[in-house]
């Protein structure tokens, strides 16, 4: 029962000779030529130069001055723009802002007193 056993197990065993050597040596050579295409593809992405540098593609940054600064800052403070048709939204001088708030504070105020 042992020698029955031991004959079976060796003949489920792993045969060395079963080993295709013309197929491991094709897909090994198959799998070379497409590392080396892949290669020689990524070389020559990397390696293409550019008709055009960089730097003429961006617009170059104008120097400002700080008046030039102030006046657009000033530009923006007091002046009146439409900043949205749909809302009704509009950009008005600081100024006139401020007075509008404290003038609305003062109606508040005035109504609270005048209802004590």
């Amino acid at each position: 029962m042992s020698d029955s056993h031991v004959r079976e197990s060796g003949s489920s065993g792993n045969n060395r000779g079963a080993i295709n050597v013309r197929k491991v040596v094709f897909y090994g050579l198959v799998s070379m030529v497409v590392v080396i295409v892949i290669l020689i593809f990524g070389a020559g992405c990397f390696t293409q130069d550019n008709e055009e540098p960089v730097q003429v593609l961006l617009p170059e940054p104008q120097p400002i001055t700080l008046e030039e600064l102030r006046a657009r800052e000033d530009e923006e403070l007091n002046s009146y723009k439409l900043l949205d048709s749909i809302s009704g939204v509009y950009s008005i001088p600081i100024r006139r802002a401020m007075e509008l708030v404290s003038d609305e504070a003062y109606m508040e105020r005035s109504a609270t007193e005048g209802k004590r």
